[in-house]
């Protein structure tokens, strides 16, 4: 019987480590001069999977949101994750803008993955989609690494990250 060898494909935040960089974030935004006086906030929501950020103009706004950019970065957090929304006026004459924090792997980048792996001609390389994970299945483990080497050269507009490695 031929032994089939596999691996996840999935796309998840530390919802922890993001919280830790919020906290730094809002730490350097009090002690910096150019938000002195400055009503700048940042609220994240967990249940949400959601960050609000918040300040007098769209100015401000544009170095919170590099603020936390950093911070997140700092701590391994994947920005390719991190969904912008539009800048919306907001009460006193401020603006807001909510951030997207998304969790798994959308169905739409899923299924460009599985047929960029078809595209690659990859003996016996098979991808199924598992909700917002993907497994990736072959007889051989050489056929695993091509693949999982192939799909970190590709940009799906999603971080990917890869676990699970089964014999």
């Amino acid at each position: 019987m031929a032994t089939t060898y596999s691996f996840d494909v999935t796309s998840i935040i530390d919802l922890q480590e993001v919280d830790n960089a919020i906290n730094q974030a809002r730490k350097e935004i009090g002690q910096r001069y150019d938000f002195k006086g400055s009503t700048a906030t940042i609220e994240l929501d967990q249940k949400e999977a959601t960050l609000t950020l918040a300040a007098e103009d769209a100015f401000k706004l544009s170095a919170v949101w590099e603020v936390v950019q950093v911070r997140l970065v700092r701590r391994n957090v994947p920005v390719k994750n991190l969904k912008p929304g539009e800048v919306e006026p907001a009460s006193g004459g401020t603006v807001r803008q909510v951030v997207t924090l998304q969790q798994g792997i959308p169905s739409d980048a899923a299924r460009e993955i599985v047929k960029f792996l078809k595209e690659q001609k990859l003996k016996k390389v098979q991808a199924a989609i598992q909700g917002d994970q993907l497994r990736i299945s072959a007889p051989a483990k050489d056929d695993l690494q091509a693949a999982m080497a192939a799909l970190r050269e590709h940009d799906f507009d999603v971080a990917l990250q890869f676990g699970n490695y089964r014999p």
